[in-house]
């Protein structure tokens, strides 16, 4: 296992959390949907980041995946609540950012998943 991956992945999910509950109960109308789509890509990237840490065939691609899904999430996470929360409309150029590099770390995950052969092959 990963253990500073999915130590990241795991404080990842708990902001997605806290981020998530705010928008639910706290947050206002106007920024609610911002929070609540921030919390949600980087709750699914925190357990793409988890799985990475954890995929039994590990090398430095899944690694590398991991690590970009997760700090793609949180990229595209603070990005969001930066808008909302502190009205940084600028931060709108800084959330195209995560969202690249959460795509990368799909498309690496699946041409790692094709490399890795089978252990019975």
């Amino acid at each position: 296992m990963n253990r500073s991956l999915a130590a990241f992945a795991a404080l990842n999910g708990a902001m997605a959390v806290a981020v998530g509950a705010f928008a639910a109960h706290g947050a206002g109308p106007a920024i609610k949907t911002l929070l609540t789509t921030g919390a949600h890509y980087q709750i699914t990237h925190a357990l793409l980041a988890l799985a990475c840490a954890l995929w039994p065939a590990r090398g430095k691609l899944v690694t590398v995946a991991g690590w970009l899904g997760s700090i793609g999430g949180l990229i595209f996470a603070l990005a969001l609540s930066s808008i909302g929360l502190l009205g940084l409309r600028a931060m709108g150029a800084v959330a195209p950012i995560g969202g690249v590099l959460m795509i990368a770390a799909w498309l690496l995950l699946a041409f790692a998943a094709l490399r890795t052969r089978p252990d019975n092959a």
